[in-house]
């Protein structure tokens, strides 16, 4: 299984674009830090991550603030047929509340 659930802040977005089969797409980094237990020890955890959204939860992706933090649902697939580099296709987000 193929699923993925990240705490994460959008800290930067492209503008809404459409593929040639017309689908409206946009692309996002998103921020994630967190603290995690690994071997009994804790771990400050930071990282980056491209995510995407494509369909009808585009124009949601579009419309969400940027720097705010949500929880985004989804899965990981490489960027291209070729590439090795992953990137996390978002299927539903909702605003976090601490």
């Amino acid at each position: 299984m193929n699923r993925l659930q990240l705490i994460a802040c959008i800290t930067e977005r492209d503008a809404l674009r459409y593929t040639p089969a017309g689908i409206p797409i946009v692309t996002a980094k998103l921020l994630h830090e967190s603290k995690q237990i690994e071997a009994g020890i804790e771990r400050l955890v930071e990282l980056e991550i491209t995510a995407l959204a494509a369909g009808e939860i585009s124009g949601k992706f579009n419309q969400a603030e940027l720097g705010k933090t949500f929880e985004f649902s989804g899965f990981l697939a490489r960027k291209n047929r070729n590439s090795k580099s992953l990137v996390f296709h978002v299927l539903d987000f909702e605003a976090f509340n601490s």
